[in-house]
């Protein structure tokens, strides 16, 4: 009997959606290519934010142990004025059920070193430092041309390279990120005594001022301000900037403020929204994770939304059903939409309200309210 399952599949990007999926799909039985623009395999940042639906994904990886033993669980947040004075403590909801922690921060980097480890593991072939620069698609397959001159044929490509996807637009798909008026300043840093969750500060001289910690010694902080003109602030002088700008919040912001001197480490990025409405696929083509959907990390659901998505698609991938024909992979891949989309639309629509709400000064929004009501949803598997 013949397999029914993709003989080969070429993921475009090693980020989180791209690790995660070449790993599901391996499990499976799937031959993965994995393809990576930087050579480094992207093994940068300060932290990241996991909530508990990423956690059921990381679990469902087989990486759990791992990021458990190197990130810090914690199971609320503080809201807090200006000066450090924490008003109201709100316990998270465990969105990935009671026997995973509400949130874990972790350094991003280690992260990505998980994952990455993972799709090592699996078997799966991975070349970085490469680009797919050509995409030719016909009834049975698609022909990639590789930035390196080579050239592979695969039964399905999965498109998971990120905000600015040139998959997404090579094969049609018109949407791209817009900005959303709102930017954030990020580091690394040490964890001050008594820093056990994330605190969020709403006013000052930025909309947001929050950290997370990330390991037994390590933060992330960061700030959220209107965005400015990149090319107006000398690289140089970031880690003065955000000096300057955590100055007048008071709490363990004074602590955190002293250790920003390497301007390396500080990173400056624009909040942008993206949401593909329509059909995530042309054909054997699909887009996954931040190719798809994006939003602010106002709710901390990025990474989240893209770990979902792997599972999802991966989970329909190695069903016992057939892919010969184009009509059939079609309908796969429309449930993957069906699947996914309401509830990305969610995600994205909150975190673009709360940070409108932030724009435009409303001082009496409902934020526990949001927050709570989104993530009730998100309890439930996807």
């Amino acid at each position: 009997m013949t397999d029914p399952r993709p003989r080969t599949v070429l993921v475009i990007g090693g980020g989180a959606s791209g690790n995660a999926v070449t790993v599901l799909l391996r499990r499976a039985g799937i031959t993965v290519d994995l393809i990576e623009a930087k050579p480094d395999w992207n093994v940068l940042g300060s932290g990241i934010t996991l909530q508990g639906n990423a956690l059921r994904v990381l679990r469902e990886l087989g990486v759990w142990d791992k990021v458990r033993e190197s990130g810090y669980a914690f199971d609320s947040v503080g809201l807090a004025t200006p000066d450090g004075h924490v008003f109201h403590v709100q316990q998270d909801i465990r969105s990935g059920g009671v026997d995973l922690p509400a949130t874990i921060g972790m350094q991003r980097p280690r992260l990505q070193e998980i994952l990455c480890e993972a799709v090592l593991a699996s078997g799966a072939t991975v070349r970085l430092g490469t680009t797919a620069d050509e995409l030719v698609q016909d009834a049975a397959g698609v022909t990639v041309r590789f930035s390196d001159g080579t050239e592979g044929r695969y039964d399905l490509v999965i498109a998971a390279d990120g905000l600015n996807s040139s998959t997404r637009a090579m094969i049609g798909i018109s949407e791209k990120p817009e900005p959303t008026g709102m930017a954030i300043w990020r580091v690394a840093a040490p964890r001050p005594a008594g820093v056990e969750r994330t605190d969020l500060a709403y006013g000052g001289p930025c909309y947001i001022a929050g950290y997370c910690p990330t390991s037994e010694d390590t933060i992330y902080a960061y700030l959220v301000e209107a965005n400015r003109d990149r090319a107006s602030i000398d690289p140089a002088s970031y880690a003065d900037e955000m000096r300057r700008l955590a100055a007048p919040y008071g709490g363990a912001w004074p602590e955190i403020a002293a250790s920003i001197t390497d301007f390396a480490k500080v990173n400056y990025t624009w909040f942008d929204r993206l949401l593909v409405d329509g059909s995530w696929h042309r054909c054997r083509v699909v887009l996954i994770g931040d190719a798809a959907h994006a939003c602010p990390p106002t709710l901390a659901q990025g990474a989240a939304m893209s770990l979902e998505d792997a599972s999802v698609l991966a989970e329909l991938l190695s069903a016992p059903e057939s892919w010969d024909s184009p009509d059939s992979l079609d309908d796969l891949l429309t449930r993957y939409h069906e699947r996914r989309i309401d509830r990305v639309r969610m995600v994205v629509e909150a975190s673009m309200q709360l940070g409108q709400w932030q724009l435009d000064g409303v001082r009496d929004a409902d934020v526990p309210g949001l927050i709570g009501r989104t993530m009730s949803v998100l309890k439930e598997t996807p």
